[in-house]
């Protein structure tokens, strides 16, 4: 009896140590990819295929180690993005839930910014809204009209994504959450009051946003329903998915709520602009990036 139980004792100690050693490889090998991915990101370099599939638990991962390099010089986390908020882009990206990727301080610029057009190896442009947290208050909240309570400020956002990988490489929803769903940069505007009314709740869903170029031709347009049926919608899923990591959203966390109008490729030489009508109870605001 003595030596079965041995035995048995013997059979669930290989058994951990086997797991921790697995746990062990596979956080070495998280390390080594995101280290690799970073230095392509600060070198503003185009990144290799991943070998191998990953899962999106793995690339979150990665994304964290990828993040914790980067804000070195990118600066401190100021907030989180949503991206793939859209379901027509999760189709093309084979997932069907959007993704999290964290904002740096460094990632911003104000509107009127001048930048080049190859600000990273595939830079991309798209309409988009940041809303800014309150309150902690927010945590506990469980439908978007509630949600709202919490938000101070709408501030009108490009964001400039970069999609890392070499052009060829297929892109899936596990390797753009390993390169923070293609944080890089974005231009924002001055912050729109926000009220906790029914009328800001309709306003956030039914703005329209104009992309436009230097003469006003309408390149791209959308709506606050396009991402997720309503903006507020994505801020609950991004505090969800950050409560489920023990993460909690703070008073100043920005959240950048992902695709309202299409990605579009930058072309040096060229500005485009973005048009908020019904957003701002004063009027339209536009803000704007110049790519040389």
């Amino acid at each position: 009896m003595q030596e079965k139980k041995c035995r048995k004792n013997l059979i669930i100690s290989a058994s951990v140590i086997f797991f921790l050693v697995f746990l062990l490889q596979a956080s070495a090998l998280a390390q080594d990819t995101a280290s690799e991915l970073a230095k392509h990101f600060l070198a503003k370099t185009a990144a290799s295929d991943l070998d191998g599939t990953i899962t999106v638990d793995e690339a979150m991962k990665i994304q964290a180690q990828y993040v914790s390099i980067i804000s070195e010089k990118y600066g401190p986390v100021i907030g989180y993005k949503a991206g793939l908020t859209n379901e027509g882009v999760q189709k093309n990206f084979g997932v069907s839930h959007p993704l999290r990727g964290t904002l740096l301080k460094n990632m911003l610029r104000k509107s009127g910014t001048v930048m080049k057009a190859d600000f990273g190896p595939r830079p991309l442009s798209e309409g988009d809204l940041i809303l800014r947290v309150k309150d902690e208050g927010i945590n506990t909240a469980t439908t978007p009209r509630e949600t709202l309570n919490h938000i101070s400020e709408a501030i009108p956002f490009i964001e400039l994504p970069d999609l890392l990988f070499e052009n060829g490489v297929k892109i899936d929803g596990p390797k753009l959450a390993a390169v923070n769903v293609a944080a890089r940069y974005g231009v924002v505007g001055t912050p729109i009051q926000i009220q906790p009314t029914q009328k800001w709740f309709e306003r956030l869903e039914k703005f329209q946003l104009h992309i436009l170029d230097e003469k006003g031709t309408v390149l791209a347009e959308g709506t606050g329903s396009n991402i997720l049926g309503h903006p507020l919608n994505v801020v609950l899923w991004i505090k969800d998915s950050l409560n489920a990591e023990g993460i909690q959203l703070k008073k100043g966390d920005l959240l950048s709520l992902g695709t309202i109008t299409k990605l579009m490729p930058t072309q040096p030489n060229t500005t485009i602009r973005a048009k908020y009508i019904g957003l701002d109870p004063r009027g339209p605001v536009e803000i704007s990036v110049k790519f040389k």
